[in-house]
């Protein structure tokens, strides 16, 4: 039973059109919930492993969300600056993976700025705050029988801050201006 404490904080009303929520990632429930911060359509980039579980695989394509293959998530970023195009907004978690169980983040992966750059929407930051000790692992065999693990969280307070939405310039080719970007958003 999925027992959660919401408190949704925005620190100003965000613009019309497409956006980049850009969020850290403590638990896999993130992907469902990270809905809650966009009043119009959002599009998850998950990673392609997801997508391949039945039933639950169905749903996410059903929905839209944006796989992203494990080595090389360059298609992942051109479908979500084409949402963006279209005026949707779309979420991506900016460390790539659940971050570490025991606190603190993974350092930031470069897609957000690339997107960010590319598409030349605005980046809201999101901040997910759980206690981590509320999380739950579970195991399953998702693709190819290859065990997987991802940590759940399923009661107690979910706390989401959404930022203020800031615009990127430059160049996303230049490698060492989307490292700076993306700890920026970090």
């Amino acid at each position: 039973l999925v027992m959660l404490r919401f408190d949704l904080r925005r620190q100003s009303s965000l613009p019309e059109g497409g956006m980049i929520f850009v969020a850290n990632h403590p638990s896999a429930t993130d992907g469902f919930l990270i809905h809650m911060v966009s009043r119009n359509q959002l599009n998850v980039l998950i990673t392609a492993k997801a997508f391949t579980v039945p039933i639950f695989g169905w749903f996410l394509r059903k929905v839209q969300e944006i796989p992203v293959p494990l080595k090389e998530g360059s298609s992942a970023l051109e479908q979500a600056r084409l949402h963006l195009l279209k005026g949707r907004s779309v979420a991506i978690f900016i460390e790539g993976h659940i971050s570490p169980a025991e606190g603190g983040f993974l350092p930031p992966r470069s897609g957000a700025a690339r997107l960010a750059l590319s598409s030349g929407a605005p980046v809201v930051p999101v901040g997910i705050s759980l206690p981590r000790e509320h999380c739950l692992n579970l195991r399953s065999r998702i693709t190819g029988g290859e065990l997987s693990e991802a940590r759940w969280y399923l009661r107690g307070p979910y706390a989401i801050t959404v930022g203020l939405p800031t615009r990127f310039e430059g160049n996303a080719e230049d490698r060492a201006h989307v490292v700076r970007i993306s700890e920026i958003i970090m």
